[in-house]
């Protein structure tokens, strides 16, 4: 396995950081770092994202591997992965995204609903498929998907909860995706970061729980 899917695979959650504020940034990835969740995304439409990318990957090194969400493009992809993002993730499919991130040996994982897009996408050389919006269609969904497609890593997220991180687990997922539901921006901007650690901790917890249960 890739070692930074094998990274993303380590820490069971990938935290979507979007729009976060630049003099909150560190701050909220130590929180999670402490919490457990080793992974985090930063959302291309971030306001100067690439500086921030490049500020998480110098601030913590091999503690935390960081990526790029939220890639419509090429261009994107490549800007953000030469300022030190390790993963690139998609809200669809993009296969040209695919291509640059393959390109430059980084691991991407474009947004699927169906099992055509899923294959499509792995056919294209994706590492894995971020099941997306998974709220709308639930656990149920990614195990379906999963039984005919078990070759293929997937990655739930949208509307992902402690509440129901462990059903995707238990469906085959092999990490999940997660934004507001475990990264409180009220909670930073009181400087209450050990609240986003205790969030990170339960999100943790409930994936590694679901995992022994396998």
């Amino acid at each position: 396995m890739n070692e930074t899917l094998s990274r993303l695979v380590d820490s069971g959650v990938v935290a979507v950081l979007r729009g976060v504020d630049a003099d909150q940034l560190i701050g909220i990835t130590e929180a999670l770092r402490e919490g457990g969740v080793t992974a985090v995304e930063i959302t291309a439409d971030t306001p100067n994202v690439a500086e921030k990318i490049g500020e998480v990957a110098d601030s913590f090194d091999d503690e935390v591997v960081v990526g790029t969400g939220t890639v419509l493009d090429s261009e994107t992809a490549r800007t953000t992965l030469l300022a030190g993002a390790e993963f690139v993730v998609s809200p669809s499919l993009h296969e040209d995204v695919i291509e640059t991130c393959n390109r430059y040996g980084a691991v991407t994982g474009p947004g699927v609903m169906t099992p055509t897009e899923a294959v499509r996408g792995y056919e294209a050389g994706a590492d894995f498929v971020k099941v997306f919006p998974a709220k709308t269609v639930g656990p149920a969904h990614l195990g379906a998907m999963k039984g005919p497609l078990g070759q293929i890593p997937m990655m739930p997220t949208g509307g992902v909860s402690p509440d129901n991180a462990g059903d995707y687990v238990d469906a085959g997922a092999f990490a999940v995706g997660a934004g507001g539901a475990l990264v409180d921006y009220d909670a930073a901007e009181r400087g209450d970061y050990e609240a986003i650690t205790e969030t990170a901790r339960e999100f943790t917890r409930v994936v590694e729980e679901a995992r022994a249960d396998d």
